[in-house]
């Protein structure tokens, strides 16, 4: 359990028990503030603070059913006994060039296709506003038809350099726009659905991206050679 996760889940529950102060946590009968609430979702999603047994914790936090989408958002959530953890496979992640300078952002992000959740990630190029790329990680879509979000290049690379925000149009009707993208003849939901995660991804991050300011790439800790092991040990015993 990450500080992140554990700000997240906090967030969330107080959200959740402003919505329904007054009227109960769902399907329990109980009220609580807002507060309350809130704390109540930290003791579950952080352990509890020595005030329930383990085995309790683990008990209420056992998903019982992965595969929810709670009503409001559509995003995909884990429900379990006491708890709902929202939230998909949505992270950021900085690359590094050889040299150590940022080379752009990876972005991941999924919704929902024609069959199932869609689940990818993709390149972003902050200073010129261009994707270096797209590759679906996974995704359950007709095979022969929505599963080319995939297997054809044309479409996949059609993300290479792209600017955002993304259009997604018809082959062959395109108006030769940078930030337009050839859709997939018979998988235009899938399609609009790959075109919709990334420019959904971008809106949401936002100046939290345009504004970050980048430091230099993370060292590795030095490796120990036989040598200075051999070193150390010596100048302790003399």
């Amino acid at each position: 359990m990450t500080r992140r996760d554990f700000v997240l889940a906090a967030g969330l529950a107080a959200a959740a028990g402003a919505l329904t102060a007054g009227c109960g946590s769902p399907a329990a009968p109980a009220a609580a503030t807002a507060a309350d609430l809130a704390l109540y979702y930290q003791a579950l999603v952080g352990g509890g603070g020595g005030v329930w047994q383990p085995e309790t914790i683990a008990e209420v936090r056992r998903i019982r059913n992965p595969d929810f989408v709670e009503p409001l958002f559509g995003r995909p959530a884990n429900r379990g006994l006491g708890v709902v953890v929202a939230g998909g496979p949505e992270k950021v992640f900085l690359g590094f060039d050889a040299s150590g300078a940022p080379a752009g952002y990876a972005v991941t992000g999924a919704e929902p296709g024609f069959q199932d959740v869609i689940q990818l990630i993709f390149g972003y190029d902050v200073d010129s506003g261009r994707l270096l790329g797209m590759k679906v990680l996974e995704s359950k879509e007709t095979p022969g038809l929505g599963d080319k979000i995939i297997k054809d290049m044309n479409f996949v690379n059609g993300f290479q350099g792209v600017s955002a925000p993304i259009v997604g149009v018809k082959q062959g009707a395109g108006t030769g726009s940078e930030n337009e993208v050839d859709m997939i003849t018979g998988a235009t939901i899938s399609s609009r659905a790959v075109i919709g995660i990334i420019n959904h991804r971008l809106e949401a991050l936002g100046p939290a991206l345009t504004e970050h300011e980048p430091g230099p790439a993370p060292q590795a800790p030095p490796v120990a050679t036989a040598d200075s092991s051999a070193g150390a040990g010596g100048d302790e015993g003399s």
